[in-house]
């Protein structure tokens, strides 16, 4: 379109012109359209002008529209200025029209990233003490303008895959929460309902919701742990039976009257999605967020180039996750699909509404909705630890802003923390560093 604007040929299709000046008039007349957008339809018709050796007027719906064939030209409209006529150079006129345009692109992305100020995760990175850490990446997205940095003696890019640990939970929460309302089952809903086949051996309260255990609220007994829940194996009604331990041990408190951190919960929530499903909890996950989503460096599995994890100086085995205990903490993901699934909640607000409405009591340790933390101006954060290995993730979604730090050094914790907090420091006027680190602890 430039081209023609700025030299018009007096032979292109009528059908094209026709079509071009009556868009330009409406972005020219209409009130409501953004000033340098009706300045850029102004300067526009004026270049188109010279071909007819006239000037349109505001008043006037442009005769070379098919909506205005019959009718006749109206001649007490207010003409274009001056230098908008046929005497404006056609290379001016293009230089003006490229100007209002990029001048408004400009306003709108200050206006998009007003609440956002720019940080260096570079430095951020390289100021903190990792404990010597092998690999460190961290990343950004404000308002869905991504930024990733790295350091460390092993070279890792963007997409290197990590053990995320209990930022498992974000996705078992997320997709269980998308399922229930997708099938318009209120998380209110008793666990027992959805889980039947447990009722012989059930001991727990019998008011326990699927709000409760996402919540961390359940109030059920924390006996079982892995060594409880090694001789299961890696069987496919592996993560049953662990659920069948979990309910098995009863209460020892009322539900939702105290928040405690407890795997267990997240053993019977990915239960129940396998169940709703009608699928195992890994294709369920699969099927509803990792597919949809486009989450391809997220898996169970160890991708072929997975970062290994360390021990202080001592290198760890790669070894595997039990199939038990994988709604919890099993996955393996890349910085950018996690910044992928904070820009997928933020995308969705009545997912995020559900998920981040608090549901813990004032005598609680924290401030906790369903899967993650609240912070005090809105964040939402948690960590996730592995032998090897320390996550933790963090979004503030009133700013459209969300970040991530990896590490494959278990003593990287505090300084994960600290560059978390700093990254977001600015927004919030929060300093969340202790809260990260000690989340869970």
């Amino acid at each position: 379109m430039m081209p023609l604007i700025g030299a018009p040929h007096r032979d292109w299709s009528a059908a094209a012109q026709n079509a071009l000046t009556s868009s330009l008039s409406v972005v020219r007349d209409r009130p409501s359209m953004p000033r340098f957008f009706r300045l850029c339809g102004e300067v526009a018709l004026g270049a188109l002008s010279e071909q007819d050796g006239r000037v349109p007027t505001r008043a006037e719906p442009s005769r070379w529209s098919p909506s205005a064939k019959n009718s006749a030209p109206v001649e007490s409209g207010v003409p274009l200025r001056p230098w908008q006529g046929a005497q404006q150079p056609p290379a001016l006129r293009v230089m003006v029209l490229r100007w209002g345009a990029g001048l408004h692109r400009r306003g709108v992305t200050a206006r998009r990233h007003r609440n956002v100020c720019p940080v260096n995760l570079q430095e951020l990175l390289d100021k903190q003490d990792f404990y010597d850490a092998p690999a460190v990446v961290a990343g950004l997205s404000a308002a869905r303008v991504r930024s990733v940095a790295a350091r460390g003696a092993v070279r890792v890019s963007p997409d290197s895959c990590f053990r995320i640990a209990s930022l498992t939970k974000v996705f078992t929460c997320t997709t269980l929460v998308k399922t229930m309302r997708d099938n318009s089952i209120p998380l209110g809903t008793p666990v027992i309902e959805l889980l039947p086949y447990l009722a012989p051996d059930w001991r727990a309260d019998v008011r326990l919701t699927v709000e409760h255990i996402l919540g961390q609220v359940s109030g059920l007994r924390e006996s079982v742990d892995s060594t409880a829940l090694a001789p299961l194996g890696d069987g496919p009604h592996a993560l049953q039976e662990a659920a069948q331990l979990v309910v098995g041990t009863g209460n020892e408190r009322e539900p939702g009257t105290r928040w405690s951190y407890y795997n267990g919960n997240y053993i019977l929530a990915g239960a129940v999605l396998a169940a709703l499903s009608g699928t195992s909890y890994e294709r369920a996950l699969e099927k509803t967020l990792l597919g949809p989503w486009n989450l391809s460096r997220t898996s169970f599995d160890a991708p072929c180039d997975a970062t290994t994890g360390w021990d202080g100086p001592t290198e760890l085995q790669l070894l595997g996750y039990p199939r038990s205990r994988r709604p919890s903490g099993g996955l393996w993901s890349s910085v950018p699909d996690l910044l992928a699934v904070g820009e997928g909640l933020l995308a969705d607000r009545a997912l995020l509404d559900d998920i981040r409405r608090p549901r813990t009591t004032p005598d609680d340790p924290m401030v906790y909705g369903l899967g993650w933390a609240l912070g005090p101006s809105g964040q939402m954060y948690l960590n996730g630890r592995l032998p090897g290995y320390r996550a933790a993730m963090l979004l503030v979604p009133d700013k459209d802003y969300v970040s991530v730090v990896v590490t494959n050094q278990q003593h990287a914790l505090p300084a994960t923390a600290r560059v978390l907090s700093d990254m977001q420091q600015s927004l919030t006027n929060d300093d969340l560093a202790t809260a990260i680190d000690r989340f869970a602890a």
